[in-house]
């Protein structure tokens, strides 16, 4: 017999109209492929299908061991129940530094997204999958500097006081070339006529791990509310292009 819910747990039970699915199951989590493809690692599925029996599945739906989301998401609600404490800290740091600068709202927001799909999605050509996810919901402007600020990361721009990072000589080695793909997106971003948008998401795109200072999203309610079109039936359940990149941040653990 399932243990009571606590009286928080009703209250979302109650917003959602039902239960948490599979709570009376023990539920296997499979890593997504790119979490240990090329690592060394073995595949883990043959080895959790084996453990397939009734009372054990694969998670689908809520996973109670992350906060639940709420039925209609917003854009800072996977701020503060899906990012890890990096991507939050960083993306915060970088809006408000912005918007200390006194840069346009739109350079502000962009700071505040770049990183987006670093939070909890994937990694891998984070700002093209970060500009995808946020294209629906922001100025053609706002994407685009999203998208090429990573290309752009990686080359330096005297006239504006842009040098190659430091933190990338640790992360890749004094010895790393970016690939080809990189190097002709950030030289076509240069011509093109939103280039210092993106290149003002770089400038304020600030490594600040620990003891960040800017981190207070109430400074930039306004500010996602005049640019960001949040979606009335929330983010994941807006019949979007997007939609399922929102849907697998809020269930991160499905199985399929």
């Amino acid at each position: 017999m399932n243990k009571p819910f606590s009286d928080t747990e009703q209250a979302d039970q109650a917003e959602w109209g039902h239960d948490f699915p599979q709570s009376a199951h023990k539920r296997l989590i499979l890593p997504s492929p790119q979490a240990w493809v090329g690592t060394g690692q073995d595949d883990p599925e043959p080895a959790l299908l084996k453990q397939l029996k009734p009372g054990v599945v694969m998670m689908m739906g809520d996973n109670p061991a992350l906060p639940r989301m709420p039925k209609k998401p917003t854009l800072l609600d996977f701020f503060h129940l899906r990012f890890n404490d990096i991507a939050f800290r960083h993306l915060l740091t970088s809006a408000n530094v912005a918007l200390a600068g006194g840069h346009d709202e739109k350079v502000v927001l962009a700071c505040l997204l770049h990183d987006l799909s670093n939070g909890c999605l994937i990694r891998a050509d984070h700002g093209y999958w970060s500009a995808q996810m946020v294209a629906p919901y922001v100025s053609e402007e706002v994407a685009w500097a999203v998208k090429h600020h990573q290309s752009l990361r990686y080359f330096e721009d005297p006239s504006v006081g842009y040098e190659y990072p430091a933190s990338y000589h640790r992360f890749f080695g004094p010895d790393f070339v970016p690939p080809d793909y990189i190097r002709q997106d950030a030289e076509a971003a240069r011509q093109h006529r939103w280039y210092m948008t993106a290149r003002l998401v770089t400038l304020n795109d600030i490594y600040i791990l620990d003891n960040a200072t800017h981190t207070n999203p109430d400074t930039l309610i306004d500010v996602i509310g005049r640019n960001f079109k949040q979606p009335e039936e929330g983010l994941g359940f807006d019949g979007s292009p997007v939609a399922h990149m929102w849907r697998t941040m809020i269930w991160p653990n499905n199985f399929l």
